[in-house]
C-alpha cells in the first residue's frame, strides 16, 4: 500500500475555504467531504482535510493555534514552473489570501508564499528538476 499523506487544517468557516481553495484549482473528494469536513486533493497520494474548529478539537486535546500570532506549520507545494508558481500565488491573493515572506529566488528554485484566508502558510516552490542530484 502507498503511504499517503493527510494534513488537516482547522478553518472558521468551512464553505469559504472551499471556495478559496476550489479557485485555485484544487478539486475535493466527495466521499470524504460533509458540512464538517472536505478533502481536499493536492495530488494522489496527498490531501489537506480542512475541518471546522469543532470538528478538529475532536482530533486532539492542544487548543488550536492562533495563527495571527503563530505559525503552526509550513505547507511546501511544488509547481512545474516559476510561471506557475506566479500564477498561484496571485489566484491566491485575488481570493483573499495575504503574501507572506518574501520572494525567493536562488536560480535552481524559486518560491513565493501565503496564507490561507485562516492564517495557514503555504509555500508555492519550483526547482529545477536538472539541479537536484540523483541518489
Amino acid at each position: 500500500m502507498t503511504t499517503k499523506i493527510f494534513v488537516n487544517l482547522p478553518v472558521k468557516d468551512l464553505k469559504r475555504s472551499m471556495s478559496f481553495f476550489k479557485e485555485l484549482g484544487f478539486q475535493f473528494n466527495q466521499q470524504f467531504t460533509d458540512e464538517t469536513a472536505a478533502c481536499m486533493v493536492i495530488a494522489d497520494d496527498i490531501y489537506a482535510m480542512l475541518l471546522t474548529h469543532a470538528k478538529f478539537k475532536t482530533f486532539t486535546k492542544k487548543e488550536i493555534v492562533d495563527t495571527s500570532r503563530f505559525t503552526e506549520v509550513l505547507t511546501a507545494l511544488s509547481c512545474d514552473s516559476r510561471a506557475k508558481v506566479d500564477d498561484l500565488l496571485e489566484t491566491a491573493l485575488k481570493s483573499g489570501a495575504i503574501e507572506s515572506g518574501r520572494l525567493q529566488d536562488y536560480g535552481f528554485m524559486y518560491g513565493r508564499s501565503f496564507d490561507d484566508l485562516d492564517g495557514h502558510t503555504w509555500e508555492i516552490f519550483w526547482m529545477d528538476p536538472n539541479h537536484i542530484q540523483k541518489t
